[in-house]
């Protein structure tokens, strides 16, 4: 490989010779081989660092237009915009494990639009730090970038696929409106559900978890950028925050805002960190509804047998013919995942020492992981799964009439004392209800079939 030299602060570096990025950006690849080619930043973080570069600019433009002229101004945005659409990611080689501020990562950005944009001018107009970073410090843009690409990526991936997951349990719904089915409880037989009732209660449960993420986005809004380095916004122009979120919503179509007090923006990761609770109490769902599911599905001759999956693919190196809940086990698996994260996120969120937190690779990292997960393994669960649901009526209907909890229905018309024995003594002698309750004679056929209609208990 050919090298090139550059120059920074500390001296001499060798950078590969068509490399965009520069000195600052080869000496963190030779520092922190942590998980290299692995760990590598997300690409989201580096798209929006680049939305706000042109965010800046812009503002900077207007607010000292003497430094940044419309020459500049115009490559920034263009070298911009290539970051954005993804052309330039192979610029971009850094890990997640390096200066707990993401500098390192802001000044790879700063360094990649700069020489880009001096490839489209023609000349060496831009400097890195000088006009790429104008106004700016990593402490205050890189927790911007966290809230900027953890609310676009929410809004275009995550929700949407929960949402066609919501619709896809209410689809279900509709094709089985009067499917009547044992109810349980601690894994025990419990009183009769409507099959639609299961279905209904999951798309619910989903919805609710959208607010919770809605919300939580709203509280992601607020932005540190204008505090630069420890929240005083030195060497940023007065004004320079409001034109500049002004400029990145424009750039966004969002509604971001900055915030009120950017000391606290600078140390405090609470926002983000509530954030991603709303992501775990969202796999704390999924995990329930796959689990039922698995549950449900459970057999096919020797568990409950009540529904079937889609056969997706051969279940067993050894076992011919067995097919497993791969999509539950895939969903399930992601949304250990995604617990564990919060672990990491909300130990990170604690390292806010003095005026900065030195946690926000991992953080960045960890929340956007967890939106990319999920989103991706719902849209698999859904397409790949809940859509091929079928149910077994005919288990359905045989589970339901065995179930001794229809037992309940009994209780207002001859007491929970007798309503138990009558259960009990069917248990024990392997016989119905109805035989159990006559051979008691606490009730006539008639009688108990009129007490004891599963249509009516649900």
């Amino acid at each position: 490989m050919e090298f090139r030299t550059e120059r920074d602060s500390l001296g001499e570096v060798k950078v590969p010779k068509n490399a965009l990025f520069g000195a600052q950006t080869q000496r963190s690849v030779e520092n922190f081989k942590i998980g290299a080619g692995i760990e590598v930043m997300p690409k989201e973080i580096v798209h929006a660092l680049a939305m706000i570069k042109k965010a800046c600019a812009r503002a900077n433009a207007v607010l000292l237009p003497q430094k940044m002229t419309g020459e500049k101004l115009s490559a920034i945005e263009k070298a911009a915009d290539e970051i954005v659409s993804g052309d330039l990611d192979k610029e971009f080689p850094l890990v997640v494990f390096q200066t707990g501020s993401g500098t390192q990562t802001n000044m790879n950005v700063n360094e990649v639009i700069a020489n880009r944009g001096n490839e489209i001018i023609g000349s060496k107009l831009l400097h890195p730090n000088d006009d790429v970073n104008m106004s700016q410090s990593s402490n205050d843009v890189f927790p911007s970038a966290i809230h900027l690409s953890t609310v676009l990526k929410t809004k275009t991936e995550l929700i949407p696929a929960i949402e066609r997951l919501i619709k896809a349990f209410k689809e279900k719904a509709d094709e089985y409106p009067s499917l009547i089915k044992s109810g349980r409880t601690h894994f025990m037989d419990a009183t009769p559900v409507k099959f639609s009732q299961e279905l209904l209660s999951y798309a619910f449960a989903l919805l609710e978890d959208v607010k919770q993420i809605e919300f939580a986005l709203g509280r992601i809004k607020n932005i540190a950028l204008g505090g630069t380095a420890v929240g005083t916004g030195l060497n940023a122009p007065k004004g320079f925050e409001s034109l500049a979120v002004e400029q990145l919503n424009i750039i966004t179509g969002e509604e971001f805002i900055s915030s009120e007090n950017k000391f606290s923006s600078l140390w405090r990761r609470g926002d983000i960190a509530f954030f991603h609770g709303a992501l775990k109490s969202l796999a704390a769902d999924l995990f329930k509804i796959a689990s039922d599911l698995r549950f449900l599905a459970s057999g096919p001759r020797t568990g409950i047998g009540e529904i079937t999956l889609p056969s997706n693919e051969p279940g067993s190196s050894i076992m011919p013919g067995k097919v497993n809940p791969t999509q539950v086990e895939a969903l399930t698996m992601v949304c250990a995942k995604v617990m564990g994260n919060d672990v990491t996120v909300g130990i990170a969120a604690s390292q806010g020492n003095l005026e900065l937190n030195v946690f926000a690779p991992v953080i960045a990292d960890s929340v956007l992981q967890s939106v990319r997960l999920l989103s991706d393994a719902i849209t698999s669960f859904t397409e790949n799964c809940v859509k091929g649901i079928k149910a077994n009526e005919e288990k359905m209907k045989e589970n339901l009439n065995s179930s001794l909890m229809l037992v309940t229905a009994l209780s207002p018309v001859i007491g929970y004392e007798k309503s138990a024995k009558v259960a009990l003594l069917a248990k024990n002698e392997n016989i119905t209800l109805k035989e159990a309750c006559l051979k008691l004679g606490y009730l006539s056929e008639e009688e108990f079939d009129l007490a004891v209609d599963p249509e009516k208990m649900v």
